[in-house]
């Protein structure tokens, strides 16, 4: 049970006005009414400052609740009933909450432990001036508590403590389940000060007790009444809700963005011939999850694929179906099927995954060796090439259906692609908002990126990573209205004199000529320490093509940074390293290219296969 206050305290206000805290007593409460001669009797006036109180109480408390709502994240829930509550309800609160909080259906860690989440207390600014009479101005200070609390309280079972947030219902401190609770929680040598008021609440959320909050009211404030128990109890319950939602949102919020950052690249490759650069930015920390995404796929034939992607919406499902289709890009593209038929095997994809799966792609392949570029859109915004000498042009690319509508054919066109020349591949979250259409903000970004190249001069390409910001400061404050994916790749391209292509018929004497021609470009490139090496590796990888071809085998030497060996045939059966065993008079070939070649690897394609490997230029 707890204490009743006096009767001169139950007649208080929640923050008890000036002239009514000053007002005198005309006669004790059992005294029966006595009409004055200027007003109504007395008992009618106390109906009426009832009245009014509970009003203020109701309002009081609809106006709280309301601020604590508003709050989406734990702090700012938090200081919604810190500042609620001081100055209007109390002078002081403590706000603790457990350490760590459970998640949903979550089994609580042990020991229960309290943590001091923040504490809010009404002082008067320069409590010691002279303000002529007039009343000192209140100021709220976090940093300055009324009294004393400790950083973190154990609960421990059975105790006092425990038994008032078992009980969950608010308490006054000056009753005794409330004077044993708080010493264990404020701290053993700490208590509330002398002719303080207090209320102790339990913050209980949907399932268990989260946390505890205290009211506190100076001397000269009105005591707590028995109807603040219910105010008190309301603040509570509210804010343990509210803190209940906001560590399932967060949950729910971080899950979301592991899984957006998980199906998005790492890092891009290091294709040879081009250099790349990318961006992702979440629509708002509130919808951070999205379904745009992008990929640098390497190809045989030291082709890149590019590829740039949109699903509709923004939840985790968005996300869900991104990643499933980004998937499936990677696998069509490691069968080196043409642009128009990955984004074909793409549409039939989105359709078994539903009706509604919804998305745009841009997909490109970039040879370094032709300088040449193959692109095939579905519903996607153009892309914008920007050439060396500064000019910004967007790619007259056929716009198609998006992927998931089902029944269209796409279109491929190939196009020059420059060495020095800039590709920009991005979603539409960086040229469309509801301040301009998406072809304003096309032209927005070509301008932009005209712009950006004119300070680096004529003969010179931007940085690319510089480029990627610049291109996203053009967003302005109302532009961000969707996830933005970025794709720049920077064309390098290979000189044709650092390429050698032949032609071997599938015969015994394919190896041998093999070397011959190996060894030859090697000495036009002056990298004759390579010869025994190179030999070795290309007759064994030549041997092993010619042994299951029945069209000619292809043998390409690139010179980049490293010497790059590669060998097509028509089989489509890859290669498989094993050990081979004494007696074995093969077997070894793949063994000595993964000993003495620093990378190498097999490509299964439409038309066959590529094996390659990569040696330094100096040994």
């Amino acid at each position: 049970m707890t204490e009743q206050p006096t009767s001169h305290e139950g007649r208080q206000p929640l923050a008890a006005r000036p002239q009514e805290r000053t007002r005198p007593r005309a006669e004790s409460a059992g005294s029966p009414a006595v009409p004055t001669p200027h007003g109504p009797p007395q008992d009618l006036q106390d109906l009426a400052g009832t009245a009014r109180r509970e009003g203020d109480r109701l309002r009081f408390v609809g106006a709280a609740t309301r601020r604590i709502a508003r709050g989406i994240d734990l702090d700012e829930i938090v200081l919604g009933l810190c500042r609620a509550t001081v100055p209007t309800f109390s002078d002081a609160i403590l706000v603790y909450l457990r350490d760590p909080l459970p998640v949903g259906d979550e089994r609580p860690v042990s020991p229960f432990v309290l943590r001091l989440r923040r504490t809010d207390r009404l002082r008067l600014a320069d409590e010691t001036a002279d303000f002529g009479g007039a009343s000192p101005i209140p100021v709220i200070d976090p940093h300055n508590d009324l009294t004393p609390a400790a950083e973190l309280c154990e609960v421990r079972a059975g105790g006092a403590l425990s038994e008032v947030l078992r009980g969950v219902r608010p308490v006054f401190g000056d009753s005794a389940a409330a004077r044993a609770a708080l010493p264990e929680l404020l701290g053993a040598e700490r208590t509330v000060p002398s002719g303080h008021r207090a209320i102790l609440a339990p913050l209980r959320g949907r399932r268990r007790v989260i946390g505890a909050a205290v009211f506190l009211r100076r001397p000269d404030r009105p005591a707590f009444e028995p109807n603040d128990l219910l105010v008190a109890a309301q603040l509570a319950t509210h804010t343990a809700l509210g803190i209940d939602k906001a560590v399932l949102y967060g949950r729910e919020a971080y899950i979301a963005d592991e899984l957006q950052r998980t199906m998005l690249p790492d890092s891009l490759p290091q294709p040879t011939g081009v250099r790349l650069a990318s961006r992702y930015l979440p629509a708002a920390e509130t919808a951070r999850v999205g379904g745009d995404w992008y990929d640098a796929i390497p190809l045989p034939g030291s082709r890149v694929a590019l590829v740039v992607g949109d699903v509709m919406g923004h939840s985790m499902t968005s996300a869900a179906i991104m990643g499933q289709l980004r998937t499936t890009a990677q696998t069509l593209a490691g069968l080196d099927l043409p642009p128009q038929e990955v984004l074909h095997h793409l549409d039939e994809q989105a359709q078994r995954l539903g009706s509604d799966r919804m998305a745009t792609c841009m997909y490109a392949v970039y040879d370094p060796v032709s300088h040449r570029i193959t692109i095939a859109n579905a519903g996607h915004p153009p892309p914008v090439l920007l050439h060396l000498g500064g000019r910004a042009e967007v790619l007259r690319v056929p716009p198609g259906a998006p992927i998931g509508v089902g029944g269209v054919d796409f279109e491929a066109v190939e196009l020059d692609a420059p060495a020095g020349a800039t590709l920009l591949l991005y979603t539409d979250g960086l040229v469309e908002s509801r301040l301009r259409d998406v072809w304003t903000g096309i032209e927005q970004l070509r301008e932009r990126l005209a712009a950006t190249a004119q300070l680096t001069g004529p003969d010179h390409s931007p940085p690319l990573e510089a480029l990627c910001d610049d291109v996203l400061d053009m967003l302005g404050p109302g532009d961000r209205d969707d996830d933005i994916a970025l794709l720049a790749a920077r064309f390098d391209g290979i000189a044709p004199s650092d390429v050698a292509y032949w032609f071997l018929e599938p015969e015994d004497a394919a190896p041998g000529r093999a070397r011959r021609l190996a060894r030859r470009a090697l000495s036009r490139w002056g990298l004759e320490e390579l010869s025994d090496a190179v030999e070795l590796l290309v007759s064994e990888v030549v041997t092993n093509a010619v042994r299951y071809a029945e069209r000619p085998v292809t043998l390409r030497l690139l010179r980049t940074d490293v010497l790059r060996c590669e060998v097509g045939d028509d089989s489509p059966q890859l290669p498989r390293q094993r050990r081979a065993r004494d007696t074995d008079e093969g077997g070894r070939g793949l063994f000595l290219v993964n000993r003495l070649a620093r990378r190498w690897g097999a490509t299964r394609l439409s038309s066959g296969k590529v094996v390659w490997f990569e040696l330094p230029t100096r040994l």
